[in-house]
């Protein structure tokens, strides 16, 4: 059984800009959201359940925060692998700048045409080993990103490419994945 979540919101979220291989820091709401995530997963998830992380800032400093708000015993380790999509040369710029370099309608996965980009294959090949290497008997909590979920809840479910890059990849909800179904459950409204 899989907890998949996405960071909180960061610097980079807020401004509108491709985070892809770089990092920003996360929001004062980025780290709401984070302990938010700790008290959901707590409702539904064993207190001894260990966390993976990419590597990325964002995300482990979210992995932080769930854990502690959570109350997660069952340590904390980082693996490359969930790292975020690299949109080459793309990484770090607004995506209002890029829209009005290539105007016009774009697939879902353009950004995977982006110079120096990492590419679909390889980002499905990297995230399915992860997968492959799960126990379905074990709990995990897992801490990513929007893309790297998108593709793991699309391999998780057998989705078709364009399905699982239409998913939403929201940053107060988590996706629970156990015997192939995907279930989300959302985070109550910060008062």
């Amino acid at each position: 059984m899989i907890y998949l979540v996405r960071h909180g919101q960061t610097e980079f979220n807020r401004e509108g800009r491709f985070q892809g291989a770089l990092d920003s820091p996360l929001t004062p709401l980025g780290v709401e959201q984070g302990a938010a995530l700790g008290r959901l997963i707590a409702e539904i998830a064993p207190r001894e359940t260990p966390i993976v992380s990419s590597p990325q800032g964002r995300a482990v400093h979210t992995a932080g925060l769930i854990q502690e708000a959570g109350g997660f015993t069952g340590g904390l380790t980082i693996d490359d692998r969930l790292r975020e999509i690299s949109v080459g040369e793309w990484d770090g710029r607004l995506r209002s700048e890029i829209a009005d370099t290539f105007p016009g309608p774009r697939p879902n996965d353009w950004f995977f045409h982006a110079p120096g980009a990492e590419t679909f294959a390889s980002m499905s090949e990297r995230l399915g080993g992860w997968l492959a290497g799960q126990n379905p008997e074990r709990a995990v909590i897992c801490v990513s990103h929007g893309m790297s979920g998108r593709i793991l809840r699309g391999l998780y479910g057998g989705l078709s490419r364009e399905e699982m890059l239409a998913l939403e990849v929201p940053q107060d909800a988590v996706f629970r994945l156990v015997e192939g179904i995907v279930q989300r459950f959302d985070c109550e409204p910060a008062d």
